[in-house]
């Protein structure tokens, strides 16, 4: 079942209440990105400076050098999924397996260039692959259909696992991507930019329910 999850990406707090505010009234997960300035370009907001309202589901991603050095942080604000990128350095397997004891979910982001083999162990491990078509750190990106193929190769290493895709959705996209096998379509741009951003993650939800009929 594929589902529209709006992304927060924030340079400071004051973006980060207003993105927020965007979507709080509809949105039923959100997808929170941070970046420490090195692994991706542009500093977002740190973890510690992260909140969401009552009954809304967060997913973290961490776009960061050293996953490790967040760990105690994002422990403690206790999100449901938390996304670590399969190149980032540390031991990222150990990162996953103390996320998981204390019953947090865990997800594996492969950038455009990272093919689902060499991060084999981590998505077996993983509760989650994101397929990355994005520019780090920014809304927006091109939705590179052909990594599409790397849906299969995650599926052939864990069944089990739910595939994002964060990057370039939209509604000319939205119903392929749900189609073709993606569960979770992370959108930025396309909502937060949006004249009416409740109407738009509403199409967006109804073109990715095409896959579930």
């Amino acid at each position: 079942m594929a589902v529209v999850v709006p992304c927060v990406t924030a340079t400071d707090a004051h973006v980060y209440r207003e993105q927020m505010a965007r979507i709080a009234p509809f949105a039923s997960r959100v997808h929170i990105d941070f970046s420490d300035g090195m692994f991706a370009p542009l500093k977002l907001i740190n973890p510690i400076q992260a909140y969401w309202p009552e009954g809304i589901l967060a997913d973290f991603h961490l776009m960061v050098k050293k996953p490790e050095d967040y760990l105690e942080t994002v422990i403690s604000l206790n999100p449901q999924m938390v996304i670590i990128h399969a190149e980032s350095q540390g031991n990222l397997t150990g990162v996953i397996l103390q996320l998981r004891a204390l019953g947090i979910k865990t997800g594996v982001a492969l950038l455009q260039q990272t093919q689902p083999q060499t991060a084999r162990q981590l998505i077996a491990e993983a509760d989650h692959a994101l397929i990355f078509s994005g520019d780090l750190g920014h809304f927006g990106g091109h939705a590179d259909m052909e990594m599409l193929k790397k849906i299969a190769a995650i599926k052939a290493i864990n069944s089990t696992a739910e595939i994002g895709w964060d990057g370039g959705v939209s509604l000319e996209n939205a119903a392929q991507l749900a189609l073709s096998g993606v569960e979770v379509l992370n959108a930025g741009g396309a909502i937060q930019r949006a004249e009416d951003p409740a109407a738009t993650y509403k199409q967006l939800n109804e073109l990715a329910a095409r896959s579930n009929t």
